[in-house]
C-alpha cells in the first residue's frame, strides 16, 4: 500500500481553537466577558455523527450557532470540506451556508405559524434558487415529505395542526431541502415524548444510512447520544473535558466529570438500578464571567488536587480517546465517592 492510500480522508468538518465570548456587565470602566466556549477543537468525518454532550450552560448550543453563523466566534477556524466557513464572504458564504443546516429543539417555535408546511420546506430552495422553478420545487417538497414519513397532503397544513413529532419531521424535511453536507441537531428530540424521541432518532439514522448525511448531535441526554453517535465530545463550562469513540468512552469514562454524568444514567435492570451508586456533584457551576484557572471543573471535582489549578494537559487514554485531566484513568476512592453518593 502506498503513502497516499494510507493517508486517512480529511474530515468533512474541522473545528480548531473555537472560542466564543459575549460582552458581560461592565465592572466600572472595565468590560467583562462571558466565556461561553474556550479553545474547542473537534472533527467529524463524512457520514458520521459526533455527539456533543454536557450540562446546560456548557456551550453546546453556542457551538452549533457558531457553525451556522448565528453567533460570531471570537477566535478559531471552522472548515467544511476544506473551506473556511468563518472567512467566507458574498457568494461563497451563501454557498457554505447552504451546506450546513440546523434542526432546533422546539419544532413549534422554529416554524413560522403563518406559513404552510409546503412553503416552509420549500423556503431553502427558494432562497438558494435551487431547481428550475416553483413546480420543480413543489415536487421536491412532496419527495421530502415522503422521505420523513409524512403524507404529501401535509404540505397544505399549518404547524398548529400537527403533533410535536410531525412538526419535528417537517423541520428535518426543511433541513434536507437545500441538500446540506452537515446537519446540526440541537437538542432536536428533547421536547418530544419518549416514544416519539425514539421514532425521530430512528428516522435520523435511516436518513443518514440512505443519504450519507453527517450530523453534529447536541444533547444533554447521554442515552440518546450513545444511540446516535460514532464519537462523543464531553463539555463543561465551555471547555473540552473528554472525547473518544462512543463505545470506548461509555465503557471507560476517564474524566471525573464524565464519570459523574455516566453515573446519572438510569439502568434498565431494576436490580442494578436499585444498587447503583450515583456521583452527586457538590456546589454550583462557576460563573462563565470568572471561570476557575486550570481545570474549570476542579471546584466541584471529588478528585481535585492543587495541581488542577495549573494549565490542563491533554492526556491520551487510548487510540482516539483523550481527556483533559491530570487524574485521567484514576477511580474515585470509596472515601471520596461516599461523599457524593445519594
Amino acid at each position: 500500500m502506498d503513502a497516499a492510500q494510507e493517508t486517512p480522508p480529511a474530515p468533512l468538518l474541522d473545528v480548531r481553537g473555537l472560542s466564543v465570548r459575549f460582552p458581560g456587565p461592565r465592572e466600572g470602566r472595565r468590560p467583562s466577558w462571558v466565556h461561553a466556549v474556550e479553545d474547542v477543537s473537534f472533527a467529524i468525518g463524512r457520514g458520521q455523527t459526533l455527539g456533543l454532550v454536557g450540562e446546560s450552560g456548557s456551550g453546546k448550543s453556542t457551538i452549533g450557532n457558531a457553525l451556522i453563523r448565528l453567533v460570531t466566534p471570537t477566535s478559531g477556524t471552522v472548515r467544511l470540506g476544506g473551506r473556511d466557513v468563518l472567512a467566507a464572504r458574498g457568494a461563497q458564504a451563501r454557498e457554505l451556508r447552504r451546506r450546513i443546516a440546523m434542526v432546533f429543539q422546539d419544532p413549534y417555535s422554529s416554524l413560522d405559524p403563518r406559513r404552510t408546511v409546503g412553503a416552509t420546506v420549500r423556503e431553502p430552495m427558494d432562497v438558494h434558487r435551487m431547481l428550475s422553478g416553483r413546480a420543480e420545487r413543489n415536487r421536491r417538497v412532496a419527495e421530502l415529505l415522503d422521505l420523513v414519513g409524512l403524507l404529501r397532503e401535509t404540505a397544505v397544513r399549518y404547524p398548529h395542526e400537527l403533533s410535536g413529532g410531525q412538526r419535528q419531521r417537517v423541520s428535518i424535511a426543511r433541513a434536507l431541502a437545500a441538500d446540506p453536507d452537515l446537519i446540526v441537531l440541537d437538542e432536536s428530540t428533547a421536547s418530544l415524548d419518549v416514544s416519539v424521541q425514539a421514532q425521530i432518532m430512528n428516522l435520523l439514522r435511516e436518513l443518514q444510512d440512505e443519504l450519507g448525511l453527517t450530523y453534529l448531535f447536541i444533547s444533554h441526554d447521554l442515552a440518546a447520544v450513545e444511540h446516535m453517535s460514532h464519537r462523543v465530545v464531553v463539555m463543561y463550562l465551555g471547555r473540552l473535558m473528554e472525547t473518544g469513540t462512543t463505545d470506548h468512552l461509555y465503557a471507560r469514562p476517564a474524566h471525573p466529570y464524565t464519570q459523574a454524568l455516566m453515573s446519572a444514567v438510569p439502568d434498565t435492570d431494576p436490580a442494578t438500578e436499585k444498587n447503583r451508586e450515583r456521583i452527586l456533584l457538590g456546589g454550583d457551576p462557576p460563573s462563565p464571567l470568572d471561570p476557575p484557572s486550570g481545570c474549570v471543573f476542579r471546584t466541584r471535582c471529588p478528585m481535585a488536587v492543587d495541581e488542577c489549578a495549573e494549565p490542563v494537559p491533554q492526556t491520551t487514554v487510548s487510540d482516539n480517546h483523550v481527556a483533559w485531566c491530570i487524574r485521567t484513568g484514576d477511580s474515585l476512592s470509596p472515601e471520596r465517592l461516599r461523599r457524593f453518593v445519594h
